[in-house]
C-alpha cells in the first residue's frame, strides 16, 4: 500500500518556534534596486527594527543588488509573520522612496516595472515590489549553517563586486556591518 503526503504549499514554507532558517527575498523581475545605498538603508532600518522590537534573531545576511539572504530565528514563533510584515513594509518603503527620489534616473521604468508585475500577481496588486516566495529553508545541522553562511556572505564576490566577502557594505561578513548579528 502506498502512502502519500501532501504538502500545500504554504505550509511548506511555514516556520516552527524554535528552528534556525536560511531565508532569501529578490525582487520581481530581479531589478537591480539595491546598487543605491539610500534603498540599502530602509533594509538595514528595518532589520535593526525587527530585532529590537519583533524578535528577530539575526545570525547572518547580505544585502545584494537585487536580493537579500539571511539566517534567522524567532522566540516565539512568529518568524513566518515576521517575513511577511518585513517584506510588505519594506516593499512600500522602498517604492515611496524610488517616487520621491529626484536623482533616480530609473524612476519611471521602475514604477512601470512594479506596476506590470502587481498586474500579473495571483493577488492582483497595484504594484509588486518583492517576489512572492521567500521560502524558509530549515537548517538542522552545522554542516547546513556553515554552508548557508559561506553562500550568504560570498554572494557579492560571485557576482564579481568585491574581491573579498568582507568588503562588501551591507553583510555581515564585513566588521563594519551596520546591522549586528549573532553568534551561532
Amino acid at each position: 500500500m502506498e502512502i502519500h503526503i501532501f504538502v500545500t504549499r504554504s505550509e511548506k514554507y511555514k516556520t516552527t518556534e524554535d528552528g534556525l532558517y536560511f531565508v532569501s527575498f529578490s525582487i520581481v523581475g530581479f531589478m537591480d534596486v539595491f546598487t543605491r545605498r539610500i534603498y540599502q538603508e530602509i533594509l538595514v532600518e528595518s532589520f535593526i527594527f525587527c530585532q529590537l522590537e519583533k524578535n528577530l534573531k539575526l545570525y547572518c545576511y547580505c544585502i545584494v543588488t537585487n536580493h537579500v539572504h539571511f539566517i534567522a530565528s524567532s522566540d516565539n514563533g512568529s518568524l513566518s509573520n515576521l517575513l511577511r510584515d518585513f517584506k510588505s513594509f519594506t516593499a512600500i518603503k522602498v517604492m515611496d522612496a524610488i517616487s520621491n527620489n529626484i536623482q533616480e534616473s530609473r524612476k519611471e521604468w521602475l514604477q512601470a516595472q512594479f506596476k506590470y508585475y502587481g498586474s500579473k500577481s495571483p493577488q492582483k496588486q497595484i504594484n509588486q515590489f518583492w517576489k512572492h516566495d521567500n521560502h524558509p529553508f530549515y537548517l538542522y545541522n552545522t554542516k547546513m549553517i556553515e554552508q548557508k553562511v559561506n553562500y550568504i556572505h560570498n554572494n557579492p564576490v560571485e557576482a564579481g563586486f568585491v574581491n573579498y566577502a568582507h568588503e562588501w557594505r551591507p553583510s555581515s561578513a564585513n566588521e563594519q556591518s551596520p546591522i549586528k548579528v549573532l553568534k551561532f
